[in-house]
C-alpha cells in the first residue's frame, strides 16, 4: 500500500465533531497511522488546540482550531463499485434509514469492514451506495459468520449517542442461537470473565479467564428440538464471541461454530441442511437519538436457518 507525505493541516472543529476526545479525532483523520504515533505526536505538542498543547483526553469544542502535523500515513484504497454486484445486494438489507442512521440485516459471511486480505467489507459497500454521507460509520459490530441486525450512524453526534446509550447498557440487543443438548431451565445467566488470545497460527480467540474481562450474557429458551435448543441470548456486555463462548461455557455450543462448535452435533446440523453458524441478531431497541423515543426493530432468520429449524423435531 502506498504511503503519502500530508503537510500541516488545520481543521475547525464542527457542531456533530464536538465533545470526542483528541486521540480519537485523530485516529480518524490519521487513518493508516499507527495508534501509538497518534500518541506520540500528542504528547510531543505537535498536535495543537488553539495553538495550545493538549493532552490525549483532550475533548473538542466547537470552533476549536486544530493543528494536525505532517505525518506519512497509508493511502486510502478507493471504496468498491456501487455496481459490484456484492455492493448493490447490500441495498436490499437496509432494513431501515432515515437522516441520522441505517439498521442492516446484515448477512452471514460479510465482514463488517475491510482488513486481513478482504477488500472491502459492509461499511466501505455501504460508504459505496452513500457517496453523499461522509460520516457513515459502525455504531457496533457482528462477527463475520453472525447474521443479523447492525446499526449505522450517520453524523458523529448520533454515534456520540448511541455509544453512549451501549456503555450506559440502555440499548437492548438479543440473539437467537440453536445450540447443542437440552438448555437446563434454571440456567438464566452465564457471567464469566472472558480474556482475548492470539494463538501462534495469528488466530485469535476467546477464552473464560479469571484474568478476562467482566462479561455477562442473560439465556432463554425458545423451543426445545430433540436436536438441540434454540435460545435467545442477550448481552448485557459487549466482549468480542460473547455469547458463542458463554454458551460453550454453560456446555451449550453453538451450531456450526468454527472456533468454538462441537463437530459431532455440527455434523448431525449439515444432515439436516444447516450450512452456517447459527447466531443472528434479531432484536433491537434503543432510543433514537433525534427524537429521544425508543424504537425497536426485528430482522428475520434467513432461509437457511429457517429451513434449519423446520426439519428439527419439536418437544
Amino acid at each position: 500500500m502506498k504511503t503519502i507525505q500530508q503537510e500541516v493541516r488545520w481543521h475547525t472543529v464542527s457542531a456533530d465533531e464536538s465533545g470526542q476526545r483528541i486521540d480519537n479525532f485523530l485516529i480518524a483523520q490519521l487513518r493508516g497511522v499507527p495508534k501509538s504515533l497518534v500518541y506520540r505526536i500528542v504528547r510531543k505538542g505537535e498536535v495543537r488546540a488553539n495553538k495550545k498543547r493538549i493532552k490525549p483526553d483532550y475533548k473538542l469544542k466547537e470552533g476549536d482550531l486544530i493543528r494536525i502535523p505532517p505525518v506519512k500515513v497509508s493511502e486510502r484504497p478507493d471504496l468498491p463499485s456501487a455496481n459490484l454486484e456484492q455492493v448493490a445486494a447490500l441495498e436490499h438489507a437496509i432494513l431501515y434509514e432515515d437522516d441520522a442512521l441505517m439498521l442492516i440485516n446484515k448477512p452471514s459471511g460479510v465482514a463488517v469492514h475491510g482488513g486481513s486480505g478482504l477488500q472491502f467489507g459492509l461499511i466501505e459497500g455501504l460508504r459505496a451506495l452513500r457517496p453523499k454521507e461522509k460520516s457513515l460509520e459502525l455504531v457496533h459490530r457482528l462477527d463475520r459468520d453472525t447474521s443479523g441486525l447492525l446499526l449505522v450512524a450517520k453524523k458523529r453526534s448520533v454515534l456520540r449517542s448511541l455509544h453512549e446509550q451501549l456503555r450506559n447498557k440502555e440499548m437492548n440487543k438479543q440473539y437467537l442461537a440453536l445450540v447443542r443438548g437440552q438448555w437446563q431451565k434454571r440456567v438464566r445467566s452465564v457471567e464469566a470473565p472472558l480474556k482475548k488470545n492470539t494463538l501462534k497460527s495469528g488466530e485469535r480467540i476467546v477464552r473464560v479467564d479469571a484474568e478476562g474481562k467482566a462479561s455477562l450474557t442473560r439465556f432463554r429458551i425458545q423451543q426445545r428440538y430433540k436436536e438441540g435448543t434454540l435460545v435467545e441470548a442477550s448481552p448485557v456486555t459487549g466482549r468480542t464471541h460473547q455469547i458463542r463462548v458463554h454458551a460453550l461455557h454453560a456446555g451449550h455450543p453453538i451450531a456450526k461454530d468454527p472456533k468454538y462448535g462441537d463437530a459431532d452435533f455440527d455434523n448431525t446440523m449439515s444432515q439436516v441442511g444447516l450450512k452456517r453458524l447459527f447466531l443472528h441478531a434479531w432484536q433491537l431497541r434503543f432510543l433514537h437519538p433525534v427524537t429521544a423515543k425508543e424504537v425497536a426493530f426485528e430482522a428475520p432468520l434467513d432461509d437457511n436457518l429457517q429451513e434449519t429449524l423446520k426439519r428439527l423435531t419439536p418437544q
